[in-house]
C-alpha cells in the first residue's frame, strides 16, 4: 500500500511539475502570437516542444500543436526571419509570397514573449507577497555553525559561533543564495585569497585571510573506467568552497524505527534546545553528541508553543552501528519563518542573480562555468523536489518568480534565434535601411539554432548527472538500524 501510494505521489507531482513548465512556455509564446495578431502578421503554427507533433489542430487558419521534444515551443512567424530548415516548411495563404514588414513590428513581436514572461513573474510575486515566502535558517544566518575539518576555513581559524559580515569586501546577510551571501561570494570570487570579516563571541571584530585551495578535492574520481568516463562528462564543474556551514537549529526532522528518540516520545518538527541543561543552539552539536550507552539524558524539546522535558536513553544500533546514537535525523534548512517580501524586491532580486550567474560564468578565474548552468530537465527536476516540500506550493511560486525573469533576460541577449538577436537584427535594418539577405539570415539562424540545441544537451547532459550515481563514492554506506530492545542481529 506504501509503495502504491508513493508511484502516485510521484505521478502526481511529475503531472503538476509537467503542467507548470507548460503554463511558463506557453505564457512566453503567447506574447509574440498576439503580438503578431495585433501587428498583422501571417502566424503559420503555435506548437509547445519541438519536434514532429504528437497532437495537431487547425483553428482559424493557425496550426496549433504539441511536440514530442519537451525542450521549449515556438510561434511560427515566417515574416520575421527564415526558419523552415528548424520548423519546417510554411505554407502560406494561395502559395502567394508573404509582405515584407517593417522593423518595428519585428522589434513588438520580439519583445513581447520576454515581457509577457516579465508579467508573469510580477504575478507569481505579487502572489508570493500575498501568502508569504518560506525563509529557512540556512538561508538567513550568517553565523558559522559548522567547519569541516582540515579546510581553508579552519586553518584560516574561523570557529563555530562566528558571524560573517563581510566576504571580499562585500557585506553579507545570508549563508546561501545569490544576494548577498557568503556562499555566493566565495564560489563566484576571482581571488585565491579571500578576506573575511567576522565577529567572534568574547573577542569582537576581526578579519582574516582565507586561502582557497588551486583545485576542487572533489574533481579526482576514482572506481571503474565506465564509472569515472560517466562522471567526469556528467558531472557539473567543481568548486572550491571553504567547508563552513551555517547555525542551524536542531530541529527534527525524521525518527528511525525502534529507536531511542521514538521511545522518548520525539516527534517530526520538534526543536531541541538543550541536553541535560545545557543550551543547544545548533544540529552540530546534537550530531557530534559523545552519547554514552546505558546514560539517562533529559532533552529540553520546543514543540509548536510547548516546552517539554524527555527522558532519552541512547544505545548502539543493533545493525550496523558503532556508537551509541539517539536515531534521530535533523532538518537541514532548521526553523522556517515565512516572511512577505515587496514584488518589486522579489523581480529586482531575480533580476540581479541572473545578472550575477553571467557575470560569474564570463569571469574567467571564477568557479562558476556554464556546466554550472541547467536546461529543461534540471528546471523540472528542481520543481519536483520543490513541491516535495510540506511548504512545496510557496517554495514553487517563489520559484516561478526567479525562472520567469530570468527567462525573459535571456531571451533578450542579442544572439540569433533568441529574441533579442531579432530585435538587433531589425535594429540593424531600421539604421541602414536595407534587409539582411535571406540567404544569409538562414544559414546564421540554422546556425544558432543548432549550436543552442547542442548547448542544451550539453546541460541536460549535467541535469541528468545530477540524478544518477556516479560511482565514486565509495562502498556503500550501511544504515545503522535499531531492533526492537532484546532482539539480536541475525
Amino acid at each position: 500500500m506504501d509503495v502504491l501510494l508513493s508511484v502516485l505521489r510521484f505521478i502526481g507531482i511529475l503531472i503538476l511539475v509537467v503542467m507548470l513548465f507548460n503554463v511558463l512556455i506557453i505564457v512566453h509564446e503567447w506574447g509574440h502570437f498576439l503580438a503578431g495578431r495585433w501587428r498583422g502578421l501571417y502566424i503559420d503554427r503555435f506548437q509547445i516542444w519541438f519536434g514532429k507533433p504528437l497532437w495537431k489542430k487547425t483553428y482559424n487558419g493557425v496550426q496549433y500543436g504539441l511536440g514530442s521534444i519537451p525542450a521549449g515551443g515556438f510561434v511560427s512567424l515566417p515574416q520575421m526571419a527564415p526558419m523552415e530548415s528548424i520548423e519546417g516548411k510554411v505554407d502560406t495563404p494561395d502559395s502567394k509570397p508573404l509582405p515584407p514588414i517593417s522593423p518595428l513590428d519585428k522589434i513588438i513581436v520580439a519583445f513581447a514573449g520576454p515581457l509577457f514572461s516579465f508579467l508573469l513573474a510580477v504575478f507569481f510575486a505579487v502572489i508570493v507577497w500575498a501568502v508569504k515566502k518560506p525563509v529557512s535558517e540556512a538561508v538567513g544566518t550568517t553565523t558559522v555553525g559548522h567547519v569541516v575539518e582540515g579546510s581553508p576555513a579552519e586553518v584560516a581559524g574561523i570557529k563555530v559561533g562566528d558571524t560573517i559580515r563581510t566576504v571580499d569586501g562585500q557585506r553579507v546577510d545570508r549563508f546561501s543564495g545569490m544576494k548577498r551571501s557568503i556562499i555566493w561570494s566565495v564560489i563566484s570570487s576571482p581571488n585565491k585569497d579571500i578576506e573575511i570579516e567576522l565577529d567572534r563571541p568574547g573577542t569582537g571584530h576581526m578579519k582574516l585571510t582565507v586561502v582557497r585551495p588551486e583545485e576542487a578535492t572533489e574533481a579526482k574520481l576514482e572506481g571503474s573506467w565506465f564509472h569515472q568516463a560517466w562522471g567526469y562528462v556528467s558531472r557539473r564543474p567543481p568548486l572550491r568552497t571553504i567547508g563552513v556551514a551555517p547555525m542551524i537549529s536542531p530541529v527534527v526532522a525524521g525518527l528511525r524505527p525502534n529507536s531511542p528518540a521514538l521511545a522518548a516520545g520525539l516527534k517530526k518538527g520538534d526543536r531541541i534546545v538543550s541536553i541535560d541543561g545545557r543550551s543547544i543552539r545548533s544540529s552540530d552539536e546534537v550530531v557530534n553528541m559523545p552519547w554514552e550507552v546505558g546514560k539517562n539524558y533529559t532533552l529540553g524539546v520546543e514543540r509548536g508553543k510547548s516546552q517539554l522535558d524527555l527522558a532519552i536513553t541512547p544505545r548502539v544500533p543493533e545493525k550496523f552501528g558503532e556508537k551509541a546514537m539517539i536515531g534521530v535525523a535533523l532538518s537541514e534548512d532548521g526553523v522556517r519563518t515565512l516572511v512577505r517580501e515587496n514584488p518589486l524586491v522579489q523581480v529586482i532580486d531575480s533580476f540581479n542573480s541572473i545578472v550575477r550567474t553571467l557575470q560569474a560564468v564570463f569571469t574567467p578565474k571564477s568557479d562558476v562555468k556554464a556546466g554550472h548552468l541547467s536546461g529543461p530537465v534540471g528546471i523540472m527536476g528542481t520543481y519536483y523536489d520543490l513541491f516535495k516540500d510540506p511548504e512545496g506550493w510557496r517554495l514553487v511560486l517563489w520559484f516561478s518568480v526567479l525562472l520567469n525573469v530570468n527567462l525573459a533576460i535571456l531571451n533578450l541577449l542579442p544572439f540569433p534565434v533568441l529574441d533579442g538577436g531579432h530585435i538587433t537584427m531589425a535594429l540593424y535594418e531600421w539604421i541602414t535601411r536595407r534587409a539582411i539577405p535571406i540567404r544569409i539570415l538562414e544559414v546564421v539562424q540554422t546556425a544558432f539554432v543548432l549550436l543552442l540545441f547542442g548547448f542544451m544537451a550539453f546541460v541536460t547532459l549535467k541535469d541528468v548527472g545530477d540524478r544518477i550515481p556516479k560511482g565514486d563514492d565509495g562502498p556503500a554506506y550501511q544504515m545503522p538500524e535499531f531492533l526492537p530492545l532484546g532482539k539480536q542481529p541475525q
